[in-house]
């Protein structure tokens, strides 16, 4: 009988190899079989932060939860974590998983000896403290935009792999009563891009170096199958959000098809003359990264197939000015950042100075295509913007974008609007812009000064990836956020954040936040890319306190390497190689 049972798949595997392949597989059907530009890896916890008090004989060899697994069940059943529950206690663990991650959970498990499904609560956090919260409204520990605070069954001698977020920490929690659960591994399932890191950055600071890569895993971990500006909220495509991002991507990891295909879609799902995401400055900044990529790629066929919906777009935009040279984006949200959202004059300013930044892109990307009389439109009206100048009031954001338009001083903009009290009152998405207003001032000391206090503070907080939103006034008393709170220190991400990111809502893994790694890859290696195609890059170093500075760019042809030393009369001396089709410009 035995024998009979074995020849029945053979033949069945015989018929199937010489048989159509199921419809679903075949060439006409393979549109509905979508691959994935991520991988999976799976890592075991490095740590158990907190167990429940007092629970000795209801948890057992936890630490056996830190070996390295293997993600398979099976019947020797030696050496198992138990839980055991009874007269009312319900044991829990919280386990680290030592940095932010994008995935889920495999959960691995025994013989326990009701062989039924056993139900657990499972809370992904990216603090410890979100991990250990209560989806509570006061607390805003949510589950929107990804599931963080699940109720869960496991199988008796098996495996359930569950959740899609952010997060580094997790906390298991055995619901049932008066039962014994037997749990082999509890395993991340990491899902990323495994994209080599071609750029590089290296100075004499090693908190700048930790900086420059810790911004650089932000945005990969956002490079899901769209590039998206949070892991855990706001998985969505936000244009505006993508520049920090496409910035970042361009300095570390080149080309990588995650951009153009995420501008195609805002482009797709958002037909003339509606405004990407709904903001009038969405639109603009998918002009401005539309320049920028074609910038560092040189991908003229690409840049073609956006002539339509650019040309289009450009002269909506040059209908927008009034007669006294105003933008007059009323048609659409008028957004900058969230911190500037309730000031309608730091939002004018920033609008004005976005329109000839977009425009100028115009100018220039209407050239290459031969489009004249869009290009000559654009230029008109640039001249026009350039006539009016609305006042920063004091606004760091509005005093950036105005320096970087050429509509106010950068000297003027950065000692009397964004030098002023230092990092106070920066931001993590338009900080970025308020650094280049710096370097355009000249004032390169106080950047890379105001990127150790504002983004290093974030780091000292226990951060593995930059946040959503930061402000230097929740320092006092804080906790880390790899640590459970202790007696009169304040739960930082419980406590902070605004407007639709309050409490827990707050992601602390946002591409938007990624800024310095492309700043200092620009201004402290000097790489800056001065034709299309990087086929020409001027470099010029500007070192301020470092005593060296070495780092890579990635280019279409390659990789450019620069290292620069300070000599002992404050000169520096660079060595710099680079692919036989770039051609290096040395600045002054």
């Amino acid at each position: 009988m035995r024998k009979k049972w074995l020849v029945i798949p053979l033949l069945m595997m015989v018929a199937l190899s010489n048989a159509q392949l199921p419809a679903v597989f075949s060439k006409e059907r393979t549109f509905e079989a979508d691959s994935t530009a991520t991988v999976r890896r799976y890592l075991s916890p490095v740590k158990i932060l907190w167990k429940t008090p007092n629970a000795d004989t209801n948890i057992i060899n936890e630490k056996r939860l830190l070996l390295k697994g293997n993600g398979q069940a099976d019947l020797s059943n030696n050496g198992m974590c138990i839980l055991k529950s009874s007269a009312g206690v319900h044991p829990g663990l919280l386990l680290d998983f030592g940095k932010e991650l994008h995935g889920g959970l495999q959960i691995v498990t025994g013989m326990f000896k009701s062989e039924k499904p056993v139900t657990l609560r499972i809370r992904f956090g990216e603090s410890a403290s979100e991990a250990m919260s209560d989806v509570e409204p006061v607390r805003n520990a949510t589950n929107d935009h990804a599931m963080r605070d699940m109720i869960v069954k496991v199988p008796w001698l098996g495996k359930l792999e569950i959740g899609n977020t952010g997060f580094r920490f997790v906390r298991i929690d055995l619901v049932d009563d008066d039962t014994e659960f037997e749990l082999k591994e509890v395993r991340a399932i990491f899902t990323f891009r495994d994209i080599p890191y071609l750029g590089s950055f290296n100075c004499s600071d090693t908190l700048l170096n930790k900086i420059w890569l810790t911004g650089a895993y932000t945005v990969q971990l956002n490079m899901q199958d769209y590039l998206w500006d949070g892991i855990k909220r706001d998985r969505l495509v936000w244009v505006g959000d993508m520049h920090p991002e496409t910035s970042t991507i361009a300095a570390v990891f080149g080309y990588n098809d995650v951009v153009p295909k995420s501008l195609d879609l805002a482009r797709d799902i958002t037909p003339l003359p509606k405004y990407m995401s709904g903001m009038v400055s969405y639109s603009m900044w998918w002009i401005i990264i539309q320049q920028d990529w074609y910038m560092h790629t040189g991908d003229l066929d690409y840049l073609k197939r956006q002539k339509s919906y650019l040309t289009g777009l450009l002269n909506h935009l040059v209908e927008k000015i009034d007669s006294n040279n105003s933008e007059k984006l009323d048609d659409g949200l008028r957004f900058l950042d969230w911190p500037t959202s309730e000031d309608p004059q730091a939002i004018h300013a920033g609008l004005q100075a976005l329109m000839v930044m977009a425009l100028k892109a115009g100018v220039n990307l209407c050239g290459i295509l031969g489009d004249q009389a869009t290009a000559a439109k654009c230029e008109n009206g640039v001249a026009r913007l350039k006539k009016y100048t609305p006042p920063a009031n004091g606004i760091k954001q509005a005093a950036a974008m105005l320096a970087m338009a050429g509509l106010m001083p950068a000297e003027k903009a950065n000692k009397e609007v964004i030098a002023v009290g230092g990092v106070k009152d920066f931001s993590t998405f338009y900080g970025y812009y308020m650094l280049q207003a710096k370097a355009m001032a000249g004032d390169y000391q106080g950047s890379l000064d105001a990127i150790r206090e504002y983004w290093g503070a974030m780091l000292k907080l226990g951060a593995t990836t930059f946040w959503e939103d930061f402000n230097m006034d929740w320092l006092p008393d804080a906790a880390r956020v790899d640590e459970l709170i202790p007696a009169g220190k304040k739960d930082i991400h419980c406590s902070y954040g605004g407007y639709c990111y309050k409490g827990f809502r707050l992601s602390l893994c946002h591409g938007w936040a990624s800024g310095p790694t492309p700043w200092l890859t620009e201004h402290v290696l000097g790489i800056k890319v001065a034709a299309p195609g990087a086929k020409v890059i001027k470099i010029t170093p500007h070192l301020g306190d470092l005593k060296f500075a070495e780092g890579a760019f990635p280019t279409p042809y390659g990789l450019v390497k620069v290292k620069h030393t300070k000599m002992a009369n404050g000169r520096i001396e660079s060595e710099i190689s680079a692919p036989k089709e770039v051609k290096i410009i040395r600045g002054g």
